[in-house]
């Protein structure tokens, strides 16, 4: 990752740190309506997204705008790929083996502090099916809402953006989650926008219950735009490499064909 970003030479930013000190990376895309925000790697197991990503940010937007963000969780995805050795305080080193139970970190989805970070956004933080209250290997909420150094990077830089859509990938499943409550006609306009996605991706609209806190989910509730969790892939955690050729098969083209068709039929998606 730090080498993709030292070599792109397009538009490009450092949206925060993570828990470890280890830089978040945006890349820019594109120019024009409609702006998104693309990010992968928010589930530390889910690192091969990171990989679509990138691979996206090479074939570019023919039109409209995007932000990348290939890998939102660093600290997560080192130890879930590279195991306890990629931690060098041994303060921390400890603290993570108690919340594991143990030294297998392939299937930790949080970050450094065992916080999953995709249940720490301020949309109905903590009343998530699956959520619990201690540092864990998935599904801690942390102590509040935005408590984590790379949640609130994220959040900060989206309201910068302030962008129309937001696109998340995930594994596994291949399957599109996009609906939060939205009041009736921003579900209307919502779910078109999601039958465009599934219609490039192949992957059918699905709902998640009793699942909240998201990046998705505070996208929707507090910027009020469309935003999609798509979860690539299919297998067991950690897909590595040879689910790759299958995961762009899917997914490769779909943000610059989404971001075009969007442009082009701009007056069909009005915002509410």
């Amino acid at each position: 990752m730090e080498k993709f970003y030292a070599a792109y030479r397009g538009e490009k930013t450092i949206v925060g740190r993570s828990v470890l000190g280890n830089p978040v990376f945006a890349l820019h895309c594109g120019h024009g309506y409609p702006v998104g925000i693309i990010q992968a790697g928010m589930h530390a197991r889910e690192w091969i997204a990171a990989y679509l990503v990138m691979e996206q940010v090479r074939l570019g937007l023919r039109r409209g705008s995007a932000w990348f963000l290939p890998l939102t969780n660093p600290d997560g995805a080192l130890l879930s790929a590279c195991g306890i050795g990629s931690v060098t305080e041994e303060a921390r080193r400890k603290f993570l083996l108690g919340a594991n139970g143990g030294e297998d970190f392939s299937r930790w989805k949080a970050n450094a502090a065992a916080v999953d970070l995709n249940v720490n956004f301020d949309a109905r933080w903590g009343e998530g099916l699956y959520n619990v209250r201690f540092p864990a290997p998935a599904n801690y909420v942390g102590p509040a809402p935005f408590s984590e150094p790379e949640s609130r990077a994220l959040r900060d830089f989206t309201l910068s953006v302030r962008p129309q859509y937001t696109i998340s990938y995930h594994t596994m499943g291949g399957e599109i989650y996009w609906h939060f409550r939205q009041p009736f006609l921003r579900g209307l306009r919502d779910k078109r926008l999601a039958c465009l996605l599934s219609s490039l991706t192949g992957y059918p609209l699905k709902e998640a219950a009793g699942s909240v806190g998201g990046y998705k989910d505070w996208c929707v509730r507090a910027l009020k735009i469309p935003a999609f969790t798509v979860e690539v892939g299919e297998g067991e955690h950690p897909l590595g490499f040879a689910a790759l050729d299958g995961i762009l098969g899917h997914n490769l083209c779909s943000v610059r064909a989404f971001s075009a068709r969007w442009s082009e039929r701009r007056g069909c998606f009005p915002f509410f």
